[in-house]
């Protein structure tokens, strides 16, 4: 599956509901979903600057693709990284650097943030694209 063709599931998942009470409670069923990450994993250098609550963020390159790990101590930061590591995970650094991540725009998500929680977003996308070049650059050397 394309990143494409998981941000359209997803808008198609989002479509379906109208109300955001009962959006937001679908993002916290996905946070819910996401596997936990091992204890020895949740370290300082694998924790999201610039997010309010603690993400960590576990990124490792499988025969060319990126395989993301990730959690959150906040139930909506869990269900919004779980997102983006199902659209992001299994793809090659050079896919998630060209990837237009617009699902979250058209899911209607980016407009019904606090401007805290929209800037962990933007910090989330920021260090998922990170560990994408810098795994494009370590396999070119």
């Amino acid at each position: 599956m394309t990143i494409e063709d998981r941000q359209q599931d997803i808008i198609s998942q989002f479509s379906d509901i109208d109300d955001w009470m009962d959006r937001y409670a679908y993002i916290i069923d996905l946070g819910n979903e996401l596997p936990p990450l091992p204890e020895e994993l949740k370290t300082p250098d694998r924790l999201i600057e610039g997010c309010q609550s603690r993400v960590w963020l576990d990124a490792r390159l499988k025969d060319g693709k990126v395989d993301f790990r990730a959690d959150s101590d906040a139930i909506i930061v869990k269900g919004i990284i779980s997102m983006l590591v199902e659209v992001l995970s299994g793809h090659t650094p050079q896919e998630i650097l060209d990837a237009d991540l617009h699902f979250i725009k058209d899911i209607g998500l980016s407009e019904h943030l606090s401007p805290t929680r929209s800037n962990g977003l933007v910090a989330m996308v920021k260090q998922m694209r990170a560990y994408a070049a810098a795994f494009k650059a370590k396999t070119q050397s």
